[in-house]
């Protein structure tokens, strides 16, 4: 019956609601990540965010070797959940209980969207992107594991997943952060001094180099309409969860990597 059909509709879609309000949805309003930090997003300068991409860039070329090197979706698994259990020996808020990673069957589905990965609030997953170039897997299944913490701002979460491959026994994890991590400082760098972008990008390896444009070409094939209204509803999405830079928050990260680096001199 018509009634039937309707109250069944209404129950589920409350359902759904309220695993979304309970499993990510409250999070948006706790307590930040940066909060518990001894350091926070103090203004920095030009000379200091040159300093930290030069120091990134010297330790993804001591790793250079792992450039293009994938590990099998156990591995992937396994590495980022102790990672994160890591972490959380350092930052409490981290600790406990990680499940599965998982990798979608159809990545297409998160590639026309331009997403590296994604967290599901209704089955409580952190999923990834498989068919990106590999050195971006370990950072977004640590950001994405991050969530299931509760840090749901994208920002803090980037640097939580950074934070993780640093801390990570694999090196293959600890390539993907600091090459992650240079992405971020260096997107910032080129905007506020080009020249000095470039004189540090040179220093590269060439193995990350090819990396980084094989990533480049990656994303160029899913670039369209799609993608377009992805970012979009993201962007609208964010910034009703009170991250109100919307989807620029992600390269905020780079403001609290500048606080990570600027300590480890103390």
């Amino acid at each position: 019956r018509p009634a039937d059909v309707g109250a069944r509709a209404l129950f589920w879609a409350g359902a759904l609601f309220l695993s979304y309000s309970l499993n990510c949805g409250v999070n948006y309003s706790c307590r930040p990540f940066s909060a518990d930090l001894p350091y926070g997003r103090e203004e920095r300068t030009e000379e200091e965010l040159a300093e930290l991409c030069a120091y990134l860039a010297e330790q993804a070329n001591r790793l250079a070797d792992w450039a293009g090197v994938s590990l099998t979706p156990g591995e992937y698994a396994a590495e980022g959940r102790a990672a994160m259990g890591k972490l959380g020996e350092e930052y409490p808020r981290l600790a406990g209980y990680y499940p599965q990673p998982k990798y979608l069957t159809f990545p297409w589905i998160l590639s026309v969207q331009q997403l590296s990965g994604v967290y599901s609030p209704f089955t409580v997953e952190a999923n990834y992107n498989n068919a990106m170039v590999s050195y971006n897997i370990p950072h977004t299944i640590c950001h994405e594991l991050s969530h299931l913490k509760g840090f749901m701002r994208e920002d803090e979460a980037n640097f939580i997943g950074f934070l993780a491959c640093l801390e990570s026994d694999s090196p293959a994890f600890a390539y993907s952060g600091y090459t992650m991590g240079w992405i971020y400082a260096g997107n910032a760098l080129a905007k506020v001094n080009p020249e000095a972008y470039l004189q540090i990008r040179s220093r590269l390896d060439e193995r990350i180099l090819a990396d980084l444009e094989a990533n480049n070409q990656f994303w160029d094939r899913y670039e369209g309409k799609v993608a377009d209204a992805a970012e979009a509803v993201n962007d609208t999405y964010l910034k009703a969860n009170r991250q109100e830079h919307g989807v620029a928050s992600y390269g905020m990260v780079v403001d609290l990597m500048l606080g990570w680096y600027g300590q480890m001199d103390n």
